[in-house]
């Protein structure tokens, strides 16, 4: 499911859908190799489990959705940029960026150097497009560029080709900013979203970055601990993926350990130098994740779902398609 429906049972995180991470997309600008385009998709138009529609508010404003780069290789963030946004007030929403970098970005707050602010969010097909000195920002809702047969994952790995995202809305936060701001070399990925604990603190109930582990090989009984984690400590979570792995593929114990630290920690590596081959290094919006994670999962018995690319995807900023609903009136 890529990593939508990160909550228990395919659910979302604390229930609620509008703090479900779903992919994380990291690829040069077409036409400038000196800008990275940065995608956060969260918040699916539709749910799994309850199923049907979830809410037209696009971002929770209580929520800080919080974009990690770790630029030296030890899995602890070295520059954030953190999205807040305000309370819906007639079907509108606005966003600010902040930037912060050392050891403040390996940390909770909402704090930092103000690079965007006031953006307006995107309800309708229009694209809200901000330019602020070296950065170019969109926030707001967006044809989902998932493609997945989700119903065949859930009915025994049975593929038909329904591509249950065809027709799907995401909420993303797209970011272009120059590569100089991912470091020298390859970066490491993440996102996460935080939630107030209390007056003072904040929890982390969200996070990830490689596509469908979470959903299919973190059990319930870890899943609070997964997406409240860190890369760093991912190590703890191999003997569960492992075990799933026994399960979905009928891998073997020693096998199925090994494969499972294949695909941790969980974070996106990404050169901008570099050719885009997810997982190894970034991951453009057409990019099958799925078929590869499929043969991962079922141990090669099944290596396709049948599902392509959509053609909806625009050839500039922000890349994905208008929305399939418009949510401007219907906020």
């Amino acid at each position: 499911m890529s990593h939508h429906y990160s909550g228990p049972d395919f659910g979302f995180p604390q229930g609620d859908a509008r703090l479900d991470f779903c992919d994380l997309y990291a690829f040069p600008k077409p036409g400038d190799g000196n800008r990275s385009i940065l995608i956060v998709d969260v918040h699916p138009s539709k749910g799994v489990n309850p199923p049907g529609p979830t809410t037209t508010e696009p971002f929770a404003p209580e929520a800080i959705y919080e974009l990690k780069i770790d630029t030296d290789g030890d899995l602890v963030a070295d520059v954030a940029y953190r999205f807040r946004f305000s309370v819906l007030e007639n079907g509108a929403q606005s966003a600010t960026v902040r930037r912060v970098e050392g050891v403040d970005a390996a940390g909770m707050g909402d704090g930092g150097e103000a690079i965007v602010e006031g953006a307006p969010v995107s309800t309708g097909p229009e694209a809200h497009v901000v330019q602020a000195g070296d950065y170019r920002f969109f926030a707001g809702w967006r044809s989902d560029p998932f493609f997945f047969d989700a119903g065949g994952a859930l009915s025994g790995f049975q593929f038909t080709g329904d591509d249950f995202f065809a027709d799907s809305d995401v909420c993303s936060i797209v970011l272009e900013l120059p590569n100089s701001e991912l470091g020298d070399g390859e970066a490491g990925l993440w996102h996460r979203a935080l939630i107030p604990a209390d007056d003072a603190n904040w929890i982390q109930v969200e996070r990830g970055a490689r596509t469908q582990q979470v959903p299919f090989l973190v059990s319930n009984e870890e899943k609070a601990a997964y997406l409240g984690g860190e890369p760093a400590h991912d190590a703890r979570f191999v003997e569960g993926m492992a075990h799933s792995l026994e399960h979905t593929g009928g891998y073997p114990p020693e096998e199925a350990e090994r494969v499972a630290g294949t695909m941790l920690p969980d974070v996106l590596p990404y050169d901008p130098t570099r050719p885009v081959a997810y997982p190894e290094n970034g991951r453009l919006l057409t990019d099958d994740v799925a078929d590869p994670f499929m043969a991962i999962l079922t141990n090669g018995k099944v290596r396709e779902d049948k599902v392509g690319p959509h053609n909806d995807l625009l050839a500039e900023f922000p890349y994905l398609g208008p929305p399939h609903e418009n949510r401007t009136t219907a906020a």
